[in-house]
């Protein structure tokens, strides 16, 4: 399996903690949130990751290279211009077409397992059709959010983008965590940029494609970093606990002498 880290975001709400660097690149108790994320996927079996790149670029090769010390292979993207989060997958396209993947946003530190919510995408898949797995959690302001209503077998019977108050009907929002079925790439419009939620999640539901929930356990976490509160809390919660980043079972896998690269011109 394979997955995306969408880290091309220019972190604006951070202020002068983001003016030199991606937000993802923030240190979360001596360790980049991306590098985190990178260990973590590889801690679930995945060894082949694509980064997105567009704001400042150069501090995220640097600090990845080719993926080889955390025991992956990295490609990456470039994006002269911000291809939103779907258009990000439909440029590497053909990097996904061969199997099911997954699409973690670069700026949520969490400690999911990732491995189960990948193993009950599995179980509900019809090869060759599509549908979806979208990590959920439960957020203290519906309004700010696009939220969704779960049937009884945890399909997603609706969506609505930052409802207003009296219209909330739910408290559970996207983690930033996807499970896709290379299928789903057709139905990424070719109209950039593309967000997931703005663009794709209401063509799905529209379609009557299956899209499945998954709410966090009571004993995971996720916590945006987008704020600088948010961001603190983070840094909080690893200075307290081992999260995992223990790569002393890691085995690299073989990469090439430089990473590969994906690249979008602006014509």
């Amino acid at each position: 399996m394979k997955a995306l880290i969408l880290a091309a975001g220019l972190g604006t709400r951070l202020g002068p903690l983001t003016a030199n660097i991606p937000k993802c690149m923030l240190s979360v108790d001596g360790q980049p949130l991306l590098e985190r994320l990178v260990r973590w996927v590889r801690a679930h079996g995945i060894t082949h990751v694509a980064v997105n790149l567009h704001y400042h670029p150069e501090v995220i090769t640097a600090h990845l290279g080719d993926g080889s010390r955390f025991g992956v292979q990295i490609t990456y993207s470039h994006e002269e211009t911000l291809l939103g989060t779907a258009g990000a997958v439909k440029q590497l396209a053909p990097f996904f077409a061969d199997e099911p993947f997954v699409v973690v946003y670069g700026d949520g530190y969490t400690d999911l397992d990732l491995t189960h919510v990948v193993k009950l995408h599995a179980a509900r898949r019809q090869p060759g059709q599509p549908h979806m797995t979208m990590v959920l959690f439960h957020v203290p302001n519906p309004s700010a959010c696009g939220i969704v209503e779960l049937d009884a077998d945890n399909t997603i019977a609706r969506f609505v983008e930052k409802p207003a108050p009296d219209e909330v009907f739910s408290d559970l929002a996207s983690a930033g965590v996807l499970v896709c079925e290379p299928s789903i790439l057709d139905l990424i419009p070719d109209t950039l940029p593309s967000d997931f939620g703005r663009d794709v999640l209401p063509l799905l539901l529209e379609r009557s494609v299956p899209v499945y929930g998954e709410p966090l356990a009571d004993d995971e976490l996720l916590i945006d970093i987008g704020t600088p509160a948010a961001f603190e809390r983070a840094c909080a919660h690893a200075r307290a606990q081992t999260f995992p980043e223990d790569t002393s079972a890691i085995t690299p896998v073989p990469v090439g002498a430089a990473p590969r690269s994906h690249r979008r011109g602006l014509s």
